[in-house]
């Protein structure tokens, strides 16, 4: 999509909530809107004298966006209370793109974020959505209960099998796949995953989106530092010099 008006542009917005997702993972809840932004998105969250950093949306309205505690703005975030004030600039990046009306979404770790906002604005357009959680053990998973009572239909797999089933979230992904083709397959969460999920989705011929991290610093595709390795992009048939914050952070694989 066309970044609106003020994606450049930092603006202020107070906190309204904050949820505790788990032990290191909080949602903060704001009292203004980001009515353009989509599902896949992200916003840069800056603190005075801390630093700006980017993050998934996790709704458009109001804005939220789910802050796991892994370095210096994550933790400042985390101290932020009701009626305090953090600085956000986007909507940034590509979204997801709706494809057919079988939907299914796969997070690993943190990186399912922002599933909950794609889950629905998929429901909203009457899809069926099924979702994929994974995580090294229980109390790291995110979203579950959540989406589970939207109405997605969620399954679960840990390293420790403490929740689920035991071991990696592709294995409960292909067990998906093959009890119903999906129309495509939606995931967030690290680099490993993602190319796993990718051969499985070339194996299954399943047309994928899948969200990348990396290293934003600018957000916008100047500095050049959340580049994709080169490897990464021949894995996936992705063109070299890709940059996450500018070409995706979605990667469309049909």
């Amino acid at each position: 999509m066309e970044p609106d008006d003020q994606s450049g542009l930092m603006q202020a917005f107070e906190v309204a909530n904050v949820i505790n997702e788990n032990a290191h993972t909080r949602t903060l809840l704001f009292k203004g809107r980001l009515e353009s932004a989509q599902p896949g998105q992200f916003v840069m969250a800056w603190l005075p004298e801390v630093g700006e950093r980017p993050f998934s949306i996790a709704a458009s309205v109001p804005l939220a966006i789910t802050v796991s505690s892994v370095g210096t703005v994550s933790a400042a975030l985390h101290q932020l209370k009701p009626g305090e004030r953090a600085w956000v600039r986007g909507p940034l990046g590509t979204g997801f793109r709706l494809t057919g009306s079988k939907h299914l979404l796969v997070g690993g770790g943190y990186g399912a974020a922002p599933l909950s906002f794609l889950a629905k604005e998929a429901l909203r357009q009457d899809g069926q959505v099924r979702v994929c959680l994974g995580a090294k053990t229980e109390t790291e998973l995110l979203m579950q209960q959540r989406l589970h009572d939207m109405g997605c239909e969620v399954r679960v797999a840990t390293e420790d099998g403490s929740k689920g089933a035991r071991g990696l979230v592709t294995q409960v992904v292909e067990q998906a796949i093959s009890d119903e083709r999906p129309d495509c397959l939606y995931a967030c969460g690290p680099t490993g995953m993602l190319l796993a999920l990718a051969e499985l989705c070339k194996r299954h011929q399943v047309p994928a989106q899948l969200s990348f991290e990396a290293l934003i610093r600018c957000g916008v595709g100047l500095c050049g530092s959340c580049e994709l390795p080169d490897a990464v992009c021949n894995q996936v048939g992705l063109p070299t010099g890709w940059l996450v914050c500018h070409d995706g952070p979605i990667a469309f694989l049909s």
